[in-house]
């Protein structure tokens, strides 16, 4: 185990850097990233500029989680959490990295196959995977943040790369219409802020990307995904504190319980 352990702490944030310099090939090659994307328009091409601005202070965030990875900055639980996430994380990065050669070189079927694996891999890990935060401690709010962000942003790139790719210059279905605002008001009655705050994000930022009764029914989309949330997040836990009597419990020194707390 010890091997395994040393192993994630060296390869996340190499997985990190790879990301982040396959990106700055991404914008400062020719044709860039963005030019590649205004060739590709699709009835899911967000608004390019709230992709950077979702990864600048997602970055941070990764940032300050590798610091505690790398120092091994919690209890044992704390970084055996951050550890068995690390390795997700590390496919999350080089599928991202990756994709960014085969979108610069115009092959969005290839990329789309890294987005897939990316996507699907972030959302089951959070899912099935990523134990209840405690919001006392720094590593697991970091590691809810950066796996859930990973997940947000990776359902608006699967949106993307996938209707660019396939389905370029064409205006959505009805059938498409109505699937997304079913598929995420589904999402958001099962996530948490975090998560359901991203998907927000994305319709906003699919909505300033498209233009007309496409862009207006999105923007309301990511309004009812925001109150889903919203309702989700503040009615749910106090019907489940009075569910389970009114208030959480804790486990005092001498073993005893301490209720009310």
């Amino acid at each position: 185990m010890g091997n395994a352990q040393s192993t994630i702490q060296v390869l996340a944030p190499l997985s990190f850097l790879y990301d982040f310099a396959a990106q700055q090939y991404g914008i400062f090659s020719s044709p860039n990233m963005l030019d590649v994307h205004n060739q590709n328009l699709a009835a899911f091409s967000p608004q390019p500029f709230f992709i950077a601005g979702f990864f600048f202070p997602q970055q941070l965030f990764q940032l300050a989680w590798l610091w505690k990875l790398w120092k091994r900055d919690g209890s044992a639980e704390e970084v055996a959490m951050m550890e068995k996430f690390g390795w997700c994380y590390v496919l999350g990065n080089v599928c991202i990295g990756t994709w960014m050669f085969f979108w610069n070189a115009n092959d969005l079927k290839t990329s789309n196959i890294f987005v897939v694996i990316n996507t699907v891999s972030q959302l089951a890990y959070i899912s099935t995977m990523l134990p209840p935060m405690d919001t006392r401690s720094t590593p697991s709010v970091l590691t809810h943040v950066v796996a859930k962000t990973f997940a947000g942003i990776g359902v608006l790139d699967l949106l993307h790369n996938t209707s660019a790719a396939y389905y370029r210059n064409m205006p959505p279905s009805s059938l498409v219409q109505i699937a997304t605002g079913v598929g995420f008001a589904a999402a958001a009655s099962m996530s948490d802020w975090i998560f359901g705050a991203c998907l927000a994000y994305d319709l906003v930022a699919l909505s300033m990307g498209q233009e007309g009764g496409w862009s207006r029914l999105l923007g309301g989309y990511a309004a009812m995904t925001a109150g889903i949330v919203g309702l989700r997040n503040w009615f749910y836990p106090r019907s489940k504190a009075v569910n389970d009597g009114g208030a959480y419990s804790r486990v005092s020194r001498e073993g005893g319980s301490l209720n009310n707390v």
